[in-house]
């Protein structure tokens, strides 16, 4: 059988933290690997997870929270646990808040009113290194960036293979090594690509692959 994805959650409402964990907890695939009430008492249980090999696949982490907030928690996860994936799940449904922690790693944003299942999809979706959006949340990023699809047709062969990838949540690293060309090389290609559709960010070219049949939606 296939180990269950495990689960870090972190959120200061320990109401909140308890019915996350109960849900997950009766799902066959997911399970939570502990709670955490701030993003230094995330860090300090993600050390300890980590001398033990016991990481989790996934960090579900609370934007807002006293001590520590969440993006600058994610800062530190990133430098010291690259491997450990982070959704989002907040109240904040702005999308410059959305851009912002997805540059900085995140791989799923959800709202706090999000059903269950759009948890529990984010939470898949990010063990498989995609990109996942509450329904709300990309609905209006969609409205905001009118129809950049119809754009696609200005791309190169070779812009569009990499729309493609970066829907697939690729990094400029991955897909230099998937198209055989530098780094620097692939780096210039997202730009360009970015460009041309007038995006400002990886999680708005996803999302136009998307809704343009390049990818399949997260599951």
């Amino acid at each position: 059988m296939t180990e269950p994805l495990t689960v870090l959650i972190v959120d200061d409402h320990a109401v909140a933290r308890r019915g996350i964990s109960a849900y997950v907890d009766v799902l066959d695939d997911i399970e939570s690997r502990g709670e955490a009430a701030d993003g230094q008492d995330a860090l300090d249980q993600l050390a300890q997870l980590e001398r033990s090999g016991r990481l989790p696949d996934v960090v579900l982490l609370d934007l807002v929270m006293p001590r520590m907030d969440g993006v600058t928690a994610m800062k530190a996860m990133r430098q010291q646990f690259p491997s450990v994936k982070v959704v989002v799940l907040t109240s904040f449904g702005e999308t410059e808040r959305l851009n912002t922690v997805m540059q900085l790693g995140a791989v799923g944003y959800l709202l706090k009113d999000a059903g269950p299942l759009e948890v529990a999809s984010a939470i898949r979706a990010a063990a498989r290194n995609e990109v996942f959006i509450d329904t709300a949340m990309a609905k209006k990023l969609t409205q905001i960036m009118g129809s950049p699809a119809s754009g696609i047709s200005s791309l190169t062969q070779r812009e569009r293979t990499v729309l493609t990838l970066v829907g697939e949540g690729r990094s400029n690293r991955e897909i230099a090594k998937e198209l055989y060309i530098s780094e620097r090389t692939a780096r210039t290609h997202v730009s360009n690509m970015l460009g041309k559709l007038n995006l400002s960010s990886r999680t708005q070219a996803a999302l136009v692959a998307v809704n343009a049949g390049l990818v399949a939606p997260p599951a």
